[in-house]
C-alpha cells in the first residue's frame, strides 16, 4: 500500500490518536509504534491490512497490522 504524503500523516495521526487512547499496535505479530506502521505502509510494495480489536464494551484496545497475500486461482 503506498500512500500519498497527506495519507501518511493521516494514518500516523489516527495510530497516534489510538495510543493515546490506550490502544496498543502491533506490525507482524510484534507491538510496534505509529511512525513504523507508516513506514512500512509507505516503503514496502507488499499491502497491509490493519485488524481492529475491540474489547466487549466496544472500545478499541488494539490495532494488528498484517501482510496480505493475494493469491491467483
Amino acid at each position: 500500500m503506498l500512500l500519498e504524503e497527506t495519507e501518511k500523516e493521516k494514518l500516523k495521526c489516527n495510530l497516534e490518536r489510538a495510543v493515546q487512547n490506550g490502544a496498543r499496535l502491533y506490525l507482524e505479530g510484534k507491538q510496534s509504534t505509529p511512525e513504523a506502521i507508516v513506514r512500512c505502509c509507505v516503503n514496502e510494495e507488499m499491502s497491509y491490512m490493519p485488524d481492529y480489536v475491540l474489547n466487549d464494551r466496544g472500545k478499541l484496545t488494539e490495532v494488528r497490522y498484517d501482510k496480505i497475500s493475494f493469491y491467483d486461482r
